[in-house]
């Protein structure tokens, strides 16, 4: 799978192809504490939308959502969901490619459509068909959505899958893809599942980082040099990971 360079983008947010990141959210013990560990981290106010979840909002526009877990055994995670026209149609491609479908397709209001699919080595993700809420209303810039990885034991395997899957977001005309991959001991330690980690762009690494462990968080993996920024992993103060990005 090809990685590649983040751009500024200066047209409006909100229609995305399928394959696009458009929106990522985090389950949480307790969404409470979160909106007070990233409202003061990115500056997010936030909006009640259905049940006890919360989108976050940047200069009043949607930026990603918090939900409480409903299982204590479930992670606590932030997860990124790509877009699809047609979640039913999407899971079926994912089963037939080796994946899973982890939440068959569900109905959220008039908001859109959710589910939730692992990869053949069981890294989970969402889809997003949307209704009234399109997805991101601001991305690239701080405080919002920068970059998804994925990371992987068999690179060879994701880029046949995701490849398969999402190929005009990848590889299309004009393609500028938003998530990449790596061998998960690029960062972890082997032992660690492969996964999704989603990206926050920040203004400042450092003062970033100051902030996450100030607010009760902790660094996972320090600052390191990647082909699209400087980015540091961490853990919010109730344990979900996330990255911070800087270019």
């Amino acid at each position: 799978m090809v990685e590649a360079e983040l751009v500024e983008v200066g047209e409006p947010e909100g229609v995305y192809g399928e394959g696009v990141p458009c929106w990522v959210d985090a389950q949480l013990p307790d969404v409470e504490a979160g909106k007070r560990f990233y409202g003061e981290l990115f500056g997010w106010s936030f909006e009640a939308v259905y049940g006890s979840s919360v989108w976050a909002r940047l200069a009043g526009e949607t930026v990603a959502g918090l939900a409480p877990k409903t299982d204590g055994r479930m992670p606590t995670v932030w997860t990124v969901c790509f877009a699809t026209p047609d979640a039913e149609a999407l899971t079926r491609r994912i089963t037939a490619a080796g994946g899973q479908v982890v939440m068959a397709p569900t109905a959220l209001d008039d908001l859109g459509t959710a589910a939730l699919a692992a990869d053949p080595e069981g890294a989970v993700f969402g889809l997003w068909q949307a209704g009234s809420h399109r997805g991101f209303a601001r991305r690239h810039e701080p405080g919002t959505f920068g970059w998804a990885q994925l990371y992987t034991r068999d690179t060879a395997a994701s880029d046949a899958f995701y490849g398969t899957l999402f190929h005009d977001a990848l590889f299309g005309s004009g393609a500028e893809p938003d998530f990449g991959r790596a061998h998960v001991t690029e960062v972890f330690p082997a032992e660690m599942p492969p996964h999704f980690l989603v990206h926050f762009r920040v203004a400042g690494l450092d003062d970033a980082l100051g902030a996450v462990r100030r607010l009760g968080g902790r660094v996972q993996a320090p600052p390191f040099e990647t082909s699209y920024g400087r980015v540091a992993v961490v853990t919010d103060n109730q344990g979900a990971s996330f990255a911070l990005l800087s270019r």
